[in-house]
């Protein structure tokens, strides 16, 4: 495993992080039973990765702390998250201290490294750093956190009209963004801020289902073609992105996806959500091979300049 600085947390990370949540959650929506999904976090461990990313929403963190038990609690940078509503409210200040106080339980840690407000939208983020940002900044001098985070609600936030926001503030350590082959537009309106900042950059949705099944990237390719969001000519309608697969190049796109995402400057750590320890050791495989080839690197740029309507989800 190769290892990088979070920024200006300084934790040494994994440039591969594994992932609690998105479709799979670990197995957990797919069937797998807890000792399965424990299985995995294990084997993310033999393999080197040492980030793991939870949330309280995943319902992953009892199983990640099961998976701990036995280590050294130095070995593993664990972030987890509070959602920002609940019942279709927002989180009281109080909530979030108890939310806190669930999670490190359910870890079976007396600390956590990231806390993040998770999943947060352009319109709440005033209440986020106005009102819950010093109920974070007490529980960190208290020693239950050391470093504060913030995830955008990618799925609704294509642009980063919120990040766009939080990266101008100086209370975020660390960021969750959504950036893939598709929609590269953090690289301008997050990444470029950040960079300056010494911010953290935890990158999610770099393979979600558009990169993973063919029929649905023919068809999200071919509502960015009507939508003149790129070029009618720029890739084959039949095999979108297909010359990226090739011996001197990658060995699938979901490789291709894991291999751009960990090049691009400004990322730490990239994310990988699975069920399955077969794909876990073929996304690690993948994170360690070298970047693209510049070509192609540069033709992905230019396919996709104008892009910011699409998750990949």
């Amino acid at each position: 495993m190769d290892y990088t600085t979070l920024g200006r947390t300084g934790l040494k990370v994994s440039v591969m992080g594994l992932g609690g949540g998105g479709h799979s959650r670990l197995g957990r929506q797919t069937g797998r039973t807890e000792e399965q999904s424990t299985t995995i976090v294990q084997r993310a461990l033999e393999l080197g990765i040492n980030f793991i990313d939870t949330a309280e929403a995943y319902g992953t963190e009892a199983i990640v702390g099961q998976a701990l038990r036995g280590r050294r609690r130095e070995e593993v940078v664990l972030s987890t998250k509070k959602t920002m509503h609940h019942q279709g409210t927002l989180v009281t200040t109080d909530e979030v201290r108890r939310g806190l106080e669930d999670s490190l339980r359910r870890l079976g840690v007396d600390h956590i490294e990231i806390y993040h407000l998770h999943g947060v939208s352009a319109d709440h983020y005033d209440y986020a750093r106005e009102q819950l940002v010093p109920v974070l900044r007490q529980m960190q001098e208290q020693g239950k956190l050391r470093f504060l985070g913030i995830t955008e609600a990618f799925g609704r936030d294509t642009a980063h009209r919120m990040l766009a926001r939080a990266v101008l503030d100086d209370c975020w350590d660390v960021v969750m963004v959504g950036f893939n082959i598709l929609n590269q537009s953090a690289r301008e309106r997050v990444l470029a801020h950040t960079q300056r900042q010494g911010i953290g950059v935890l990158d999610m949705f770099a393979v979600r289902t558009a990169l993973s099944q063919p029929a649905k990237l023919r068809q999200i390719i071919a509502e960015l073609s009507q939508q003149g969001l790129i070029k009618r000519d720029a890739v084959d309608e039949d095999a979108p992105l297909g010359f990226l697969v090739r011996q001197d190049g990658a060995h699938s796109l979901v490789d291709a996806a894991y291999r751009f995402c960990r090049a691009e400057p400004g990322v730490h750590v990239v994310l990988s959500g699975t069920g399955n320890v077969q794909h876990l050791e073929e996304n690690v495989a993948s994170i360690l091979r070298p970047p693209l080839p510049a070509s192609d690197r540069r033709r992905l740029m230019e396919i996709f300049a104008g892009v910011d309507t699409v998750s990949g989800q």
